[in-house]
């Protein structure tokens, strides 16, 4: 089990650094609905558990091997695959990162600040459906399988998982929740520093993640 989180945590990490539902957040809490952030934290991890329980239950089809001796080749491969799909992306993010910069934070993320709570919610859900985060929960679905681990284990893999990937969405939340004038000036200067770089950091992170899993993938064969 242990070797199963330290496999996910880099793709956890991953997650967590997801530039769109921590903007989304930020927008939410400095709006006038700022009661919506709560349902939009709770449809996010929502998401997010459902995401990675059916990609982990899907990975089962993945032969192993027999014995421990045996490499584990096709989950190096579906990792190397995973992997490779990943960096595609850093690439693609950050080729528009660099010949087409964002002046501003999207259009769509303004409209959040007249979001209702069952539409935080939905949208929360609906943000893990997206390449990338779909990629990340295969990859955490091949750790728990190439390690073999019962339900119990993968489980506690899993939880590991999504409090990591989440924490960077209900971190905010809560200490808004707690402290709203205090956290106001902060969620601001948050909300700039993504608007200019959000980008570029995803991309770099995206890249050396999707490395770490080809050799992961690499070392099992």
């Amino acid at each position: 089990m242990l070797q199963a989180i330290g496999h996910i945590l880099p793709i956890a990490l991953a997650v967590a650094i997801s530039s769109v539902p921590i903007m989304a957040t930020i927008v939410i809490l400095l709006s006038p609905k700022r009661e919506s952030a709560a349902p939009f934290l709770v449809g996010w991890v929502l998401g997010m558990v459902l995401l990675v329980v059916i990609c982990t239950l899907s990975t089962q089809a993945v032969p192993t091997p027999r014995s421990a001796r045996q490499p584990d080749v096709a989950v190096g491969v579906g990792e190397m695959i995973v992997g490779a799909g990943l960096i595609v992306i850093a690439i693609v993010s950050w080729r528009r990162a660099r010949w087409n910069p964002v002046e501003g934070m999207p259009a769509w993320l303004g409209k959040m600040e007249s979001i209702g709570p069952w539409s935080a919610f939905g949208l929360g859900v609906a943000l893990n459906i997206r390449p990338k985060e779909i990629l990340l929960a295969i990859a955490a679905g091949l750790a728990v399988r190439g390690a073999g681990l019962s339900g119990s284990d993968a489980a506690i893999v899993i939880a590991v998982y999504t409090i990591i990937g989440a924490s960077t969405v209900a971190v905010p939340v809560v200490a808004t929740l707690i402290d709203a004038k205090g956290m106001q000036p902060k969620l601001l200067r948050m909300k700039e520093w993504l608007t200019r770089n959000s980008r570029v950091v995803t991309s770099l992170i995206l890249l050396m993640v999707g490395v770490f899993i080809i050799g992961t993938g690499i070392g099992r064969l």
